[in-house]
């Protein structure tokens, strides 16, 4: 039993730090995908606009 008492505060702590980095890579995954779909919109709407707008002619 002493055994048990002795490692159950390193797992909760280890499970604790386990949860807390798997919460921050899933936002940092979350975050790069939303920051590349804005750049794909934006990438987008700048050839749009270069579409639109009439060339001279040389």
């Amino acid at each position: 039993m002493p055994y048990i008492e002795a490692l159950v505060p390193t797992i909760v702590v280890a499970l604790v730090f386990w949860f807390a980095i798997r919460a921050v890579s899933n936002v940092d995954r979350t975050e790069r995908a939303a920051e590349a779909e804005v750049e794909e919109q934006i990438k987008l709407a700048a050839q749009a606009k270069d579409n639109e707008s009439p060339k001279a002619d040389n």
